[in-house]
C-alpha cells in the first residue's frame, strides 16, 4: 500500500473551493426524477457522486457530462435497472436510491456497495418503507446491504423513523415522496442528527419545484413531482475545511473562492468554530480568507455537522489546550467508526486522545513519527494529512487513493497552496 508524506513551509495562494458533494448527489438524483432536461453546473465528480450518476442512469435517466456541467434528462417513473446498483462507498447513494427504488412499477431493484458500505445500517429505512407499503429487505437479513426492493410503488402515506442514526434515511423518503401519489408524512422519533442536511434536501427540492415542510417532529412532502431546472452546485464547506486548516499547521494565509451561504450547509459552522478557536477569518460574499493565528482548545457539539469531526480533531492537536468534541456518536456509522479510528491513530502519533461514547477528548502535543491508517475513510485521510503537514513529514499516511471518494483533487490542491506531496511506493 502506498504512503504519503506532506510538508510545507508556509501556506499561500487563492484557490477554488471543491464543489459540494451533498448538493451534487441531491441535484443529480432529483433531476433524474424531473420532467424535462436539467443542467447541473459545477458538479463534484468523485467516486461517491459517480455512484449516484451511474445509479440513476440504470434507472432510466440519460446523463451527458460536459466541461463543468451535467445535462440530465429525467424520467417520469424510474425504470427497473438492468443490473445491480453499486453505490461503492457512498451512503448517500445507497440510502436515497433505496427510497427511490420504491417508485419502480415492477420487478426488483438490488443495491449494494463496497465492504465498508455493506456494514452501515439500513434497517430503519427498510422498516419505514414497509410502513409505506414498499417491500424491501436485506439479503442477509441483518439490516445492511445488499438490499432488495420490490417494485410496485408506495401504497401508504405515513411512516415513523428514528432520527438518531442518519438524516440520509429521511432525505431519501422526502425525495421519493414528491413522486408518490399521496405524498409522504414522516414522523421522526428521537433527536434528529444532522438536521441541516434535511434542510439542504428541502432547498434542493424547492429549486426543482417540490415542497417539503417541517412541523414539530414530522416532515410532510407534497405529491408535486419535480420540474427540470438549472442548478449550480455551491462550494463545499466540509471539504474546504481541510484546506482552511492548513495555515494553522504551517503558517501563512489562503483564500478559498466559491464559498457562500446561498444554500444551507451543515459544515458552514466551520467558520464560527475556527473563530471560536481564535482563528482569523475574513468572509466575503463568495470567498473566505484564513490567516494563521494561535488556536485555543474548545468544547464543541457536532450533532448537526458530524463530518467536521476529523478536521476539528486535527486542529485540536495544534491548539494550546484541551479540545472536547461532543454529540457526535453517529460518526461511528460513517465510512468507518470515526471516533474509534481517530483515537487509535492519534495515539500512534503520540497524541493523548480519550474516546468518549459520543465524542473525543484531545490534548495537544508534539507528534512523533508514525504511519497512520485512515481505514479507507476519505475524511480521515485528509485529517491525517494535516498531521503529516504539522509534523514536518514525520507522520506518514496510508492509502492516498481513498480520497478520490469525495475530493480527487485534494493532494493537488495542497500543492497549489504551498505544500509538497511525496508518494512513497
Amino acid at each position: 500500500m502506498r504512503l504519503v508524506r506532506i510538508t510545507g513551509k508556509i501556506a499561500e495562494g487563492v484557490i477554488k473551493a471543491p464543489p459540494s458533494k451533498s448538493y451534487t448527489h441531491r441535484s443529480v438524483i432529483i433531476a433524474s426524477l424531473a420532467d424535462g432536461t436539467s443542467y447541473i453546473h459545477n458538479p463534484l465528480i468523485s467516486m461517491d457522486t459517480v455512484a449516484s450518476i451511474t445509479g440513476v442512469t440504470l434507472m432510466g435517466a440519460k446523463i451527458t457530462q460536459e466541461t463543468n456541467k451535467l445535462i440530465i434528462e429525467g424520467v417520469s417513473n424510474p425504470l427497473t435497472p438492468p443490473d445491480v446498483i453499486d453505490a461503492k462507498n457512498s451512503g448517500t447513494t445507497l440510502r436515497i436510491l433505496t427510497a427511490v427504488a420504491g417508485l419502480v412499477k415492477s420487478g426488483y431493484v438490488v443495491l449494494t456497495g463496497d465492504d465498508s458500505l455493506r456494514k452501515r445500517p439500513m434497517q430503519p429505512l427498510l422498516e419505514a418503507l414497509h410502513q409505506l407499503g414498499v417491500e424491501a429487505w436485506s439479503t442477509r437479513l441483518n439490516g445492511k446491504a445488499p438490499i432488495i426492493v420490490k417494485g410496485g410503488g408506495y401504497k401508504y402515506r405515513e411512516c415513523i423513523i428514528t432520527g438518531e442514526i442518519s438524516s440520509q434515511f429521511i432525505s431519501g423518503l422526502m425525495i421519493a415522496g414528491a413522486k408518490t401519489e399521496l405524498g409522504i408524512l414522516v414522523k421522526i422519533s428521537g433527536k434528529i442528527v444532522s438536521l441541516p442536511y434535511i434542510h439542504a434536501t428541502m432547498k434542493t427540492q424547492e429549486l426543482f419545484g417540490a415542497k417539503s415542510i417541517v412541523q414539530d417532529s414530522q416532515i410532510i412532502t407534497e405529491s408535486t413531482g419535480y420540474k427540470s431546472t438549472e442548478f449550480k452546485v455551491p462550494g463545499d464547506y466540509g471539504l474546504s475545511a481541510f484546506l482552511l486548516a492548513v495555515p494553522f499547521m504551517i503558517g501563512g494565509e489562503i483564500t478559498l473562492r466559491g464559498l457562500n451561504d446561498e444554500l444551507p450547509q451543515p459544515e458552514a459552522v466551520i467558520i464560527n468554530i475556527l473563530r471560536n478557536m481564535g482563528g482569523e477569518i475574513k468572509q466575503g460574499r463568495d470567498e473566505v480568507l484564513v490567516r494563521d493565528t494561535p488556536l485555543e482548545g474548545i468544547k464543541v457539539s457536532l450533532r448537526d455537522s458530524p463530518d467536521l469531526l476529523p478536521v476539528i480533531s486535527a486542529l485540536a492537536v495544534k491548539a494550546k489546550n484541551e479540545t472536547v468534541i461532543t454529540d457526535v456518536g453517529h460518526a461511528r456509522f460513517k465510512e468507518s467508526d470515526r471516533i474509534s479510528v481517530i483515537a487509535t491513530e492519534f495515539r500512534k502519533a503520540g497524541i493523548k486522545t480519550e474516546e468518549l461514547p459520543e465524542g473525543l477528548r484531545i490534548l495537544p502535543g508534539e507528534l512523533k513519527p508514525a504511519v497512520l491508517d485512515p481505514h479507507g475513510d476519505h475524511r480521515l485521510f485528509m485529517a491525517f494529512s494535516l498531521l503529516s503537514i504539522y509534523s514536518g513529514g514525520k507522520v506518514l499516511v496510508k492509502d492516498p487513493e481513498c480520497v478520490a471518494v469525495s475530493y480527487p483533487q485534494f493532494l493537488n490542491d495542497l500543492k497549489t497552496i504551498g505544500c509538497r506531496v511525496e508518494i512513497i511506493e
